[in-house]
């Protein structure tokens, strides 16, 4: 069975690498010189083929799909945003 990252179109991929590092269609659009309709449009598309509800389960999936989290990968966004967050007051509560 193929993975649904193979399915995806290259800007798709493009797009759900930005989402997973937390970026807003505004970033991203700007990002790619593309509009924010084409970026949700792509977005839609990630979350059709890739049979998941929304923009959060979007960016967990882009991040295991790269192989993050794990334990070997010193580089890996979600632990460098975990890193960020914990130095951040208000994520303290």
């Amino acid at each position: 069975m193929k993975k649904a990252t193979s399915k995806l179109t290259a800007a798709e991929r493009r797009v759900l690498a930005l989402v997973s590092l937390g970026r807003t269609n505004k970033e991203i659009a700007a990002a790619f010189s593309i509009s924010t309709s084409t970026v949700k449009r792509h977005l839609e598309n990630v979350l059709r083929k890739a049979h998941l509800k929304n923009r959060v389960e979007a960016a967990i999936y882009g991040l295991v799909e790269k192989g993050c989290p794990s334990a070997s990968t010193r580089n890996c966004p979600l632990r460098s945003w975990q890193e960020k967050k914990a130095c951040d007051p208000i994520w303290a509560i």
